[in-house]
């Protein structure tokens, strides 16, 4: 079963914008999340509607941020995204008068419920400032290891 895969995406593509000088094409933007830019534009409309983006068309145009990194939640963009299925756990429901599927459902259901409201709490204390400062610790971690490369010819 395929996975979906556009919270990351968005994530990643929000993390690139943050860092990038002026507006970003579609174009810039699709190839980091290696899709085609109309994927793109349709996954960015969302954003755009829940006022998170803006875009600009012709020469000099693409993708800004219009929000303030530290008060946008993964819950935010989550639910901008139209809330994509977190699960692909199904019940079975070929007889539903059989106790035991009724039992399994019940229990699955409730498992399911309680680790949806596990992520969703997870997911609005995170914010996009948070997911940048985590990105700019990974910058210098893989700066101070080149340097110490650099140092010793190659060799840690």
């Amino acid at each position: 079963m395929k996975r979906d895969s556009r919270l990351s995406d968005v994530l990643h593509v929000l993390l690139h914008m943050a860092h990038h000088q002026g507006p970003a094409t579609s174009e810039v933007l699709a190839k980091a999340m290696r899709t085609n830019p109309v994927v793109l534009r349709r996954i960015m409309a969302g954003l755009r509607e829940a006022g998170l983006v803006h875009s600009t068309k012709g020469h000099g145009g693409g993708w800004t941020l219009t929000c303030d990194l530290s008060k946008v939640t993964i819950l935010d963009i989550y639910l901008a995204l139209g809330k994509p299925t977190l699960f692909a756990i199904g019940n079975r429901t070929d007889n539903p008068d059989c106790l035991v599927e009724k039992a399994v459902n019940s229990n699955l259901n409730n498992a399911c419920q309680q680790a949806e409201q596990i992520l969703m709490s997870r997911f609005a204390e995170v914010t996009l400032s948070m997911l940048s400062d985590d990105l700019e610790k990974q910058f210098q971690k893989r700066k101070n290891t080149n340097t110490r490369k650099e140092k010793h010819g190659g060799k840690k």
